[in-house]
């Protein structure tokens, strides 16, 4: 995405403020305090986020680091990373993390793709890392015909390959859970529990869920029972402790389709129970909450979405 113009800046600076209701007494309403966000791009630079994000009353972002499409970056200058730690309204900002880029695939089969994979996961974790951000997101891994085991035992020896190289390198890999389309590995909770189990530095491992992914990888979450049993489930299998990050996503594609698709929020075939459930659960409260919906320049769908989340918290 390209920057915006100063004019759609004004008007969503000025939106931001009417995002934020303060209460007769002065105090900020707790709804404004919810973890609640969405991905926000780069363009014109990394602190360029931070005033989109703000614009529309986003309490917490994801970001790339570089573009999201490519192998190499050149490296951030001391500039780029004041102008992002420092700028105005970082504060305004609870949380901020950062997701991998598409094209990583810690379980390739072809050497060249998957040494490229083991340098760019690399350079993104120390980018995140100097942008003080607690973790990376990123999709395991597809094994492209390898098979499950196989693919699995890459992607472990892959993250302890990258780790080594990095050893005082903070930011930790969140491992998403996916819809598992295609060879792509962590479709299954047992998928990530089985790789934290046994890579060599599990404390640098934490984990992303997206509602959709789960949603079109088979987790039923359309109603409130199914919701809880699913959170039950991941709660069993990976240990909630683990749970950093959660995107808010409804999906296209019908439970168990196997296929990718981000709906916004009340549109797809998830419906509004799980988000209500995950918008007033207490035990969510501290998880930051991130969209990736489709949206156009002006963020406008980004404002709608926010809005139907916090609709969602009641009184």
């Amino acid at each position: 995405m390209k920057p915006a113009t100063r004019s759609l800046q004004s008007r969503a600076v000025c939106q931001s403020k009417i995002q934020k209701p303060v209460l007769s007494e002065g105090r900020t309403d707790p709804k404004s305090k919810i973890l609640l966000g969405a991905h926000m791009s780069i363009g014109g630079g990394v602190h360029m986020a931070i005033q989109r994000a703000c614009s529309v009353g986003c309490t917490t972002m994801q970001i790339f680091v570089k573009n999201n499409m490519q192998w190499l970056a050149r490296p951030l200058t001391r500039r780029e990373i004041g102008a992002f730690l420092n700028h105005s309204q970082r504060h305004e900002l609870l949380s901020i993390f950062a997701h991998a880029n598409y094209l990583i695939n810690l379980a390739a089969t072809n050497p060249q793709f998957h040494a490229n994979s083991l340098r760019s996961l690399s350079e993104e974790l120390i980018r995140a890392d100097q942008l003080k951000l607690p973790f990376l997101v990123l999709h395991p891994g597809a094994h492209l015909g390898a098979g499950e085991e196989a693919g699995l035992e890459k992607i472990i020896e892959s993250i302890d390959h990258v780790f080594s190289r990095i050893p005082k390198i903070k930011t930790r890999i969140a491992l998403e859970t996916t819809a598992g389309q295609g060879s792509c590995l962590g479709s299954k909770f047992e998928h990530l529990a089985y790789i934290i189990s046994r890579v060599r530095e599990p404390e640098r491992l934490c984990v992303c869920l997206d509602t959709a992914h789960i949603f079109a990888a088979g987790y039923d979450i359309g109603s409130e029972s199914a919701v809880r049993k699913t959170f039950r489930e991941f709660d069993r299998v990976i240990l909630r402790d683990r749970l950093v990050a959660i995107h808010v996503n409804d999906s296209k594609t019908a439970c168990g389709s196997r296929v990718d698709r981000h709906e916004h929020i009340g549109r797809g075939k998830i419906g509004l129970e799980a988000f209500r459930i995950i918008m007033r659960d207490h035990r969510f409260r501290k998880i930051p909450k991130v969209l990736e919906t489709p949206k156009g320049k002006d963020l406008r769908e980004d404002v709608e979405n926010l809005k139907t989340l916090r609709g969602l918290i009641g009184s």
